[in-house]
């Protein structure tokens, strides 16, 4: 099969590299790719965004399959206008995609499911917002309610903090994802993240990762996109992803069956554990990422037909062979990230890096120049490994991590210390 792969970060470097390990993968193209990318496949300049870009250029170049990695296609409803050229695509519709694209969309499909999930109001106007944050008090959530790129979520552990947010969102730091805004109870526990394969019909559970957001050891300072995941998450027993499946998953993905925009592909389900009683945090309509880096490394070659089988409305015949393994990745990001970070430092010594089964460096936000890696991006690498332990998986990816020479950028060192221990 000819396969097109829409992004260009370490999730698609990690979902490239798992394609490519398949033999029915004839030729992969990546649009628009990155400096590691363009290492394993062909790179392509494309407008990703642009449904009749994606379906022109797929048609040019024979393509038999398209996943799409990022939201922001799948919420400008790329994945429709493929599907109407009949192309075989991996990914949700415009409609589905409103699960992630709108916070109070998916809070209104969790009141008609049922589903657990946190108290909520909903607000288009500063001032009712904040007599909300009044009456309810902190620790509070206040939520972007459109697409953000993984940052429209501040967790105020005080009231003025939330204010302040509020003020923020309204005035136009997320664009327009802030022009409405959804305030959540706070919610305690422990965090992770389900991933399922849907179909339209079929719901099939892929693996669990939990991944760290905050950008300091201990889980301390600013919320990032993610600075480090592994696989799979200890707090997912088999009793509380049960639980998420019959009394979260299910009733969604039924409840989108039933107002017309039945979902296809993966649906990353972001859980608050407390008492082995699952709550929803959020829904998302791709891969995570620093996350599907770990599940794809943990996957391999039968990821592709998983997503194959999705696309083709299979599931219900499809089985995921697990290891008994572990892995973890390290994201390496520039000096200031998230804030202000520099970017065109040289990164050396990804040449010397290991290359195999157990371990890979995914590039996230890199570019090649006159023969040189250079940084193009907050989050640049993601030193990736598995194990037979989660110990002996944080051992290579740090190794990794330890050997790339890149005074410029930085990484957590205590990665998995919850599910180590050791923190």
């Amino acid at each position: 099969m000819n396969i097109l792969i829409l992004g260009g970060g370490g999730r698609e470097h990690a979902l490239a590299w798992a394609v490519m390990q398949n033999p029915k993968c004839d030729k992969l193209i990546v649009a628009p790719g990155n400096a590691g990318i363009a290492q394993i496949a062909d790179c392509a300049a494309l407008e990703i965004e642009n449904g009749a870009a994606v379906v022109a250029f797929a048609e040019e170049n024979a393509i038999d399959f398209v996943i799409v990695g990022p939201e922001a296609p799948l919420a400008a409803g790329v994945a429709d206008r493929l599907r109407e050229a009949g192309l075989l695509v991996f990914g949700p519709n415009r409609a589905a995609a409103r699960l992630e694209a709108s916070k109070s969309f998916t809070k209104e499909i969790c009141d008609a499911a049922h589903a657990p999930t946190a108290g909520y109001g909903h607000f288009t106007d500063a001032g009712a917002a904040k007599d909300y944050v009044r009456a309810q008090g902190a620790p509070i959530v206040v939520k972007a309610d459109g697409l953000a790129a993984g940052k429209g979520v501040i967790v105020a552990m005080t009231e003025a903090e939330a204010l302040e947010a509020i003020d923020d969102m309204f005035g136009g730091e997320f664009g327009e994802a802030g022009a409405e805004v959804v305030v959540e109870e706070f919610m305690e526990g422990e965090e992770a993240s389900f991933f399922v394969l849907c179909d339209g019909e079929t719901v099939l559970p892929i693996g669990t990762a939990q991944d760290h957001k905050r950008v300091g050891e201990g889980d301390t300072g600013p919320n990032t996109g993610g600075m480090g995941a592994y696989s799979p998450a200890p707090v997912m027993t088999d009793a509380v992803t049960q639980k998420a499946l019959d009394e979260i998953v299910k009733p969604t993905m039924a409840e989108m069956a039933r107002r017309g925009a039945p979902y296809q592909g993966v649906l990353y389900v972001g859980l608050m554990i407390k008492d082995g009683q699952p709550r929803l945090v959020e829904y998302n309509v791709r891969f995570g990422d620093p996350e599907c880096q770990v599940l794809m490394m943990r996957l391999g070659a039968q990821a592709m037909d998983l997503m194959h089988a999705a696309a083709e409305g299979r599931l219900a015949g499809t089985r995921v062979s697990w290891g008994d393994d572990h892995a973890m990745t390290v994201v390496l990001a520039a000096s200031g990230y998230p804030g202000t970070y520099e970017k065109g430092t040289e990164i050396r010594g990804l040449d010397k890096l290991p290359e195999t089964s157990f371990e890979m460096c995914f590039h996230a936000g890199t570019v090649a120049r006159e023969g040189k890696i250079l940084a193009n991006g907050g989050r640049v690498l993601n030193a990736t490994a598995r194990g037979a332990t989660l110990a002996e998986a944080r051992a290579r990816a740090y190794a990794m991590a330890e050997a790339i020479d890149w005074p410029e950028g930085f990484y957590r060192r205590d990665i998995g210390w919850r599910a180590l221990g050791d923190g």
